[in-house]
């Protein structure tokens, strides 16, 4: 259980705390700071999840805690930039990736219990969701310039067309057991 990866993952998610404290101290350098430990704690998500493949490390503890702590730096930087932007424009695409993501984990979930989690596996959509969800956060959260924050704004709205595609394909891709489920209930 104590493996490389993990120690990555857990690390990951005692950064959380450090990113908040960061973000809010009423310090010039206090926005990049807050950027950088987040841009860090993605970094620790690609190198854990490599390091487990390349030396063979992958546990189940690992398996669990990895995407927990990936959910969970997400949502509190959306609900931080919720708070710092204050518009509707910011609020509705975070609530609609925080409402995704318990959607997809609830089905996966669901899904595992069937024993068909590997329908609902990550595909690729997922990862570039990812991708231009961090690199949205990272924009938003270093407010750097003008210019960089509306880059940032229009990622965050590329995340949200892909969460909400992504969403789509894995709630297709179960629906024929969902369905099923539902039919064997009403019998």
């Amino acid at each position: 259980m104590l493996n490389i990866p993990n120690i990555l993952t857990s690390f990951r998610i005692l950064l959380i705390p450090v990113f908040v404290v960061i973000f809010y101290l009423p310090a010039e350098w206090s926005a990049p700071a807050a950027a950088f430990i987040f841009w860090l704690a993605g970094m620790t998500d690609w190198l854990d999840g490599y390091l487990a493949r390349r030396l063979n490390q992958q546990t189940a503890f690992g398996a669990f805690l990895d995407p927990v702590a990936d959910k969970i730096m997400v949502a509190v930087a959306l609900v931080m930039i919720v708070e710092h932007y204050a518009v509707i424009w910011i609020t509705v695409p975070a609530m609609i990736m925080i409402c995704r993501e318990i959607i997809i984990s609830a089905l996966r979930e669901w899904m595992a219990e069937l024993g068909e989690r590997g329908i609902v596996a990550v595909s690729w959509i997922g990862k570039v969701k990812t991708a231009s969800q961090m690199l949205a956060l990272f924009l938003l959260i270093w407010q750097y310039s003008p210019v960089m924050e509306w880059v940032g704004f229009i990622f965050l709205y590329v995340a949200t067309a892909l969460t909400l595609w992504s969403m789509i394909v894995y709630l297709k891709a179960a629906w024929p057991l969902l369905k099923k489920s539902n039919e064997s209930k009403v019998d």
